[in-house]
């Protein structure tokens, strides 16, 4: 073969192989977490989820329980049985499943019993998934030896299997690259000291001792450790092979580079440097957070449930886990206790589950705060009390409307007025309202309206049934006596 044309091929290998290392651009997780915005995320994403309570509830129909004593909340939120506390558990749970798409915790069952509970790294696991594409089956293997699905609490992100996902690693490895090419080109112009790449140009052929020493001297000249300088000989020329990191905008690639590590995340880039507000805050809860809650939440209901434990009929009544994020709101002490006393004001917490909420001891106040312009009434036995006049009416049990009205002995038309105002008041009326009940009973007693006409109207406009309505128009002419002697006194003119 001729000279050449073993030269050409030795070109063209040496040309595949450059494209081959220029083109394996392939990050892996270790790189992807060497990206400080890439691990700032991760970190406050994984520390917040982990951070959270997990509680077991019980669902009773009519109302929901806190099961408390139960080995499985102690496992997952003090400790897990194994050498890694709760925290460190489900932080590094979370983290698999945003890095490498799937986390993985092993339950250590003894009988119906959750014994311990173990992190396993992704690394160590192999997934063998059956063909069957409706009913999916699968063997999980960890170091040659095989489990079953079940036996494993599995956090899987972009899955179509239920066993395998993707992570942010392989989903965007290409944007990861560009970060991290960004991060290595900046640690080589740090080490180098900002010089220029360049070639050196010789007008005449140099002697290889001459090269060498120029290449020494170019190596002491870009290593931060010494100061050293470079003499060129006559007929050298310096060429530029690069631009300056002021020409390629590093900084400003830098701030680009950490926005779109935040939008891989669902985050908004203010949470990193700080000056998030409070709605970005509640946006990221929203849209970041949350549905990676949802996602461990079902995981723990799915493989931690005894079947007996999922349906209502069982044990009386269904359990369940779920993360609760009243934790997320300890950060801020204003927010938090203006929540509170609105619960407070509202009869929706007490003064003692509020210590509670706060670590404080009890107060023993068995006792819910009320107002005077409170009107209580039970649905049950239809009694209405007032607790400002102290008056309690039983609907079941006003007085029969036909029966006559007696008058004792020596009784004024004041104090009839009085018992009818009493009556009145006794139903949730203003005081526009009761005026003008007590003017359609005066204009019936003094023969202006019929009877009739009036229950009509006390009925439509007013919330009264037609027994209460003439229980009202009673015995209306004592009112109008008594309301044109007033009149009279107004108008002694008239």
């Amino acid at each position: 073969m001729a000279w050449w044309k073993r030269k050409k091929e030795v070109r063209q290998a040496t040309d595949l192989f450059l494209q081959s290392l220029l083109s394996s651009d392939d990050i892996t997780k270790d790189q992807a977490m060497a990206i400080p915005s890439i691990a700032q995320c991760v970190d406050v994403i994984c520390s917040i989820a982990a951070s959270l309570p997990v509680c077991l509830y019980r669902d009773k129909g009519d109302h929901v329980e806190l099961v408390e004593e139960d080995p499985r909340v102690f496992l997952l939120n003090e400790e897990s049985g194994n050498l890694l506390d709760s925290f460190q558990m489900k932080k590094a749970w979370v983290e698999d499943y945003l890095l490498d798409g799937i986390g993985y915790l092993y339950i250590n069952w003894e009988r119906n019993r959750v014994k311990s509970i173990h992190y396993l790294d992704s690394r160590y696991v192999s997934v063998l998934v059956g063909t069957d594409p409706i009913f999916k089956t699968a063997d999980i293997m960890v170091n040659g030896t095989t489990y079953r699905d079940f036996e494993f609490v599995r956090l899987v992100r972009r899955t179509k299997d239920g066993v395998t996902g993707q992570g942010i690693v392989s989903q965007n490895n290409k944007a990861l690259a560009v970060m991290y090419n960004a991060l290595q080109y900046e640690n080589h112009i740090v080490k180098t000291g900002g010089n220029k790449k360049g070639f050196l140009k010789a007008t005449k052929r140099v002697e290889q001792k001459i090269i060498d020493e120029i290449r020494n001297g170019i190596q002491n000249l870009n290593s931060n450790q010494s100061s050293g300088i470079l003499v060129l000989n006559e007929g050298l020329e310096f060429q530029e092979a690069s631009n300056t990191s002021v020409d390629m905008q590093l900084n400003e690639n830098k701030k680009t580079n950490a926005r779109e590590a935040c939008k891989i995340f669902s985050m908004p880039p203010s949470i990193l440097d700080g000056t998030a507000t409070d709605e970005e805050w509640s946006l990221t809860m929203k849209i970041c957070i949350n549905p990676i809650l949802k996602a461990m939440e079902a995981a723990f209901n799915q493989e931690l449930l005894l079947e007996s434990e999922k349906h209502p009929s069982g044990n009386g009544g269904c359990f369940y886990f779920a993360i609760d994020t009243k934790e997320l709101l300890k950060g801020d002490i204003l927010k938090r206790f203006q929540a509170y006393q609105l619960a407070v004001e509202s009869n929706i917490m007490q003064i003692d589950e509020v210590r509670y909420r706060e670590d404080l001891p009890s107060l023993h106040l068995d006792f819910i705060k009320l107002g005077l312009q409170d009107v209580l009434y039970n649905p049950k036995t239809k009694e209405v009390y007032t607790p400002n006049t102290n008056q309690t009416t039983n609907l079941h049990q006003l007085e029969d409307p036909n029966k006559p009205v007696l008058e004792p002995k020596g009784s004024e038309p004041k104090q009839k007025e009085s018992v009818r105002q009493e009556e009145i008041a006794k139903i949730s009326l203003n005081g526009a309202q009761i005026s003008s009940i007590l003017e359609i009973v005066r204009a019936v007693g003094a023969g202006e309206m019929e009877q009739d006409s009036a229950i009509t109207l006390l009925t439509t406009a007013f919330p009264f049934e037609e027994q209460e309505a003439r229980r009202i128009l009673g015995n209306p002419k004592a009112l109008a006596a008594k309301g044109g002697e007033e009149n009279e006194s107004r108008n002694p003119s008239g």
